[in-house]
């Protein structure tokens, strides 16, 4: 079965440069197209896709107010399109129920790559994009505030714990599994009890959470 996929974008050249890129794989099917975030949402809405690829500025709404949208009504995994200049644009997007970011300069590789991994449930991307955004964006944030403490963290176990940080690492399952000498089966179902736990969506949203409260820190 393909994978369905929208691509959202107010550039015409992007949208249709994105979408010729992912049309070209045999595995994957452009179900739509969105030039502005009110359209991302009704196309979504409408074509239940597995990704959204979304960019941030937009009119009439943007990427954020999209992405909030689509994650309530859907199970869309949203990649969002940004580049590093767009910092402050990362921790709302997470908020808002992004599960990982694309630069807009990205080889046709990865951005292929990045569609299938979402889709396969990893969520969160390469380190070198994701884990670097978040963790830029929570240094200015507790440049200004402390680390907030979170109760929901007293309800995992010391292995648990230990999961959500290498998560936090920006570790695959696979990666994990590795360093801590077990099965990947049994990582996943660490991972999965750690996300009902916390009541979080996906891994991205753990990394944020690990982050805030300081369990891991920028840098470690």
């Amino acid at each position: 079965m393909k994978l369905r996929v929208v691509v959202a974008d107010d550039q015409a050249l992007v949208r249709g440069g994105l979408c010729m890129i992912l049309e070209s794989q045999p595995d994957i099917d452009v179900v739509g197209e969105a030039e502005d975030g009110v359209q991302a949402v009704a196309v979504s809405v409408r074509e239940r896709p597995d990704v959204v690829l979304m960019d941030v500025r937009m009119p009439n709404l943007d990427g954020i107010g999209a992405t909030r949208e689509i994650c309530a009504a859907t199970a869309a995994k949203v990649l969002v399109l940004t580049t590093f200049d767009l910092d402050e644009y990362v921790y709302e997007a997470l908020l808002a129920g992004a599960s990982g970011f694309l630069l807009k300069d990205m080889h046709r590789a990865d951005l292929v790559a990045a569609v299938r991994t979402v889709a396969a449930g990893e969520a969160l991307l390469a380190p070198t994009v994701t884990r670097r955004l978040i963790a830029d964006v929570l240094r200015q944030r507790r440049a200004v505030a402390a680390p907030v403490s979170d109760r929901r963290l007293a309800s995992l176990t010391p292995r648990e714990e230990d999961i959500l940080r290498q998560v936090a690492r920006g570790l695959s399952n696979a990666e994990i599994a590795a360093e801590l000498v077990v099965t990947e089966h049994t990582v996943k179902t660490h991972v999965s009890k750690v996300l009902a736990k916390l009541g979080l969506r996906d891994r991205v949203q753990a990394v944020v959470l690990a982050y805030e409260s300081g369990l891991v820190r920028p840098g470690t």
